[in-house]
């Protein structure tokens, strides 16, 4: 009599087969998925079920032409950031089929391509994290090594799918908080050279520097390891600075033990602040104050993006305005017993004291280059000049960060997906052949390209109306990449606290008068995509959860809907933060909620203006920011006659 292997627990496809009376070809076809649903292959499933069947992972492979692997690559194995990173993706992987190969650079520049093109050779796909090659062999590699997905990384202009989140943006919330407490000394430890991440948080001193003029931000050289952090105390001494931000929180850590090796008290004598929120970070002594990063949620959306792959779908849908395909991931600073007050009598909190602006009610006041709207120590909107943007992004005057009365930001700008997107503001996209939208333009025939064709919004003068401390007038000129002068505008932009603390809102006002006759229109229209982009346009900061609805309901009829109200709830954490937008023109909404989120009414979309030398433009918009998340039917009976009641007074 034979003895089948099954009663020794070790099947074997002839025992499948036999069992169920089909050929070994027919077990081979339903367990690798490639014969379709019928009686015959939930009985060969049901037997291998019964049998404890395990089909060789070798056959199979060989059988599919795929390794049914994919590839991990990561700078340092050691570092708790990148382990989350690892587990999520594995995560996703084993519950798809897919076995992990994890490979590691050791952060050497030099043998990353060289690695990764290994790792690649023995599987079907690499998840890159925090790659530091630069972007021209990255660009020139990803041909042969797709598909692919980028972690930490995102390649402007390309399209190669990423996930990220926006240091820069991170760095300057974190420099907001320190300066908030009086810091006017800060110093920055830099992560490697090479690192993105790091470049990209040196983007956010710098515009921190612009915003903070009278902040010292100092940036030394430092690491990425425990290591590094303890070597640099004696350098941050002698900075004499009063707060520190270290590349990562490991640095931190290294920082703060030798601090107190040396006697110094932490918050009391320096702040530390670290950057990614590893586990230890709240165990610490003191516990560190840091940027929240979602490790987890990195790994997980990374391993979503290459499922899309194998399955021959897009990364995210394609929109005619993207720049990259990247994912912007949300951030959040987590305060904790490491970060403090200025040293009372030192030169910081003095300057603090002279600086930080104290209005009794609602109020623009200058604070450093900018202008603030604040509710006593609430920071409620910054107000940028925009100068310093590069002419690729059409330089303009834009309130960001924009906040709730509970803190929450819900303002991006510059963002690593989008870098012409600046939080609140006004954009077209054609006036007389200029783009004051900035990124790319739409050219028939050819698709979205980047042309010199990119005008500045100049800022002549700004005024706070006397008496009226929470209304702010402007007057700007709309300049083309030659210099000339299409558009005067005047922009008075209105602020009011709601009753009983329940928000805040704003009004936004842009009268605007051609120079000479003129066409304002919106190339975007002849791609196909409907309504068109331009006008007031807010740029929603990067969120856990959103729900977006008109009066028209919710889902695809919000976009390009003519509806005089929209809201846009987004969660960040636990917190809800509810934007009403109410708009008096019966202009479509230009809506995205994928792969970002932001909104406004389109100027000019249907069919192009035609203004005569000295003929206007009003383009205009409320915003009623409130904490909670409030239903449609609650915004249409209340929060829209209030929108409309600010318009109707303007």
């Amino acid at each position: 009599m034979r003895t089948s292997r099954a009663a020794s627990g070790g099947a074997t496809i002839s025992d499948v087969a036999e069992a169920a009376g089909v050929s070994r070809a027919t077990v081979s076809r339903v367990m690798n998925g490639l014969r379709g649903e019928d009686e015959l292959t939930r009985r060969v499933r049901e037997v291998a079920e019964r049998l404890a069947y395990r089909p060789s992972v070798t056959a199979r492979s060989l059988s599919l032409g795929r390794t049914l692997a994919v590839g991990v690559v990561v700078p340092d194995l050691a570092n708790p950031m990148f382990q989350a990173v690892l587990r999520a993706v594995t995560d996703g992987a084993y519950r798809a089929g897919y076995g992990v190969v994890i490979a590691e650079t050791a952060g050497r520049d030099e043998r990353e391509v060289d690695v990764v093109r290994a790792t690649r050779a023995r599987c079907d796909a690499l998840v890159l994290v925090s790659p530091q090659m630069s972007d021209a062999a990255l660009e020139a590699a990803s041909a042969e090594l797709g598909p692919l997905v980028l972690v930490n990384r995102s390649l402007p202009g390309s399209r190669i799918a990423s996930v990220n989140v926006d240091y820069a943006e991170a760095m300057y919330t974190v420099l907001e908080h320190l300066v908030g407490l009086g810091h006017d000394s800060i110093a920055y430890l830099q992560g490697p050279p090479t690192s993105p991440s790091n470049r990209a948080r040196l983007e956010g001193v710098d515009e921190a520097q612009v915003s903070f003029g009278g902040t010292s931000l100092v940036t030394l050289p430092c690491g990425p390891t425990v290591a590094d952090g303890y070597a640099a105390a004696e350098a941050v001494l002698a900075t004499r600075a009063t707060a520190v931000v270290a590349y990562n929180d490991q640095v931190a850590f290294g920082l703060l033990a030798h601090l107190g090796e040396l006697g110094v008290s932490v918050p009391e004598d320096v702040s530390v602040v670290g950057f990614d929120d590893i586990e230890l970070a709240r165990y610490s002594s003191p516990s560190l104050t840091t940027v929240h990063v979602p490790h987890d949620e990195l790994g997980a959306h990374a391993w979503e993006r290459l499922g899309a792959q194998f399955a021959g779908k897009a990364a995210v849908a394609d929109d005619h305005e993207s720049d990259t395909l990247t994912e912007i991931l949300p951030t959040r600073l987590v305060v904790r017993a490491s970060s403090g007050p200025a040293p009372a009598g030192s030169a910081s909190a003095a300057a603090a004291a002279r600086r930080t602006p104290r209005p009794e009610g609602l109020a623009w006041v200058v604070d450093g280059a900018d202008t603030v709207l604040a509710a006593g120590e609430s920071r409620l909107a910054r107000y940028r000049e925009g100068a310093s943007m590069t002419d690729v992004h059409s330089p303009r005057p834009h309130l960001h960060p924009v906040r709730s009365l509970s803190g929450t930001r819900i303002t991006a700008a510059s963002p690593a997906d989008r870098r012409h997107h600046q939080g609140l503001s006004i954009a077209l996209p054609d006036v007389a052949g200029t783009n004051f939208w900035g990124g790319r333009t739409y050219v028939p025939g050819e698709g979205m390209r980047v042309l010199g064709d990119h005008g500045r919004q100049v800022r002549l003068s700004t005024e706070i109306v006397e008496g009226r401390p929470g209304r702010l007038v402007e007057r700007v000129e709309w300049r083309g990449s030659d210099g000339e002068v299409l558009l005067d505008e005047e922009r008075t932009l209105d602020g009011e606290l709601l009753d009983g603390d329940a928000g805040w809102a704003l009004r936004w006002s842009s009268e605007l008068t051609a120079r000479r006759a003129l066409t304002i229109s919106n190339p975007a229209e002849d791609s196909g995509s409907l309504p068109g982009y331009g006008g007031i346009f807010w740029r929603f900061a990067p969120a856990d959860e959103h729900r977006v609805a008109s009066s028209l309901g919710t889902g695809e009829v919000v976009h390009g809907s003519r509806s005089p109200w929209l809201v846009v709830a987004a969660r960040h954490g636990v917190a809800w933060t509810t934007v009403v937008l109410v708009q008096d023109r019966g202009r479509p909404w230009f809506v995205r909620t994928t792969p970002y989120l932001g909104a406004g009414p389109a100027v000019a979309s249907g069919r192009p203006i035609e203004l005569g030398e000295g003929h206007p433009l009003a383009v205009r918009l409320a915003a009623v920011v409130l904490d909670g998340l409030h239903s449609p039917s609650s915004v249409a009976e209340r929060w829209y006659p209030f929108g409309a009641r600010l318009l109707a007074e303007s």
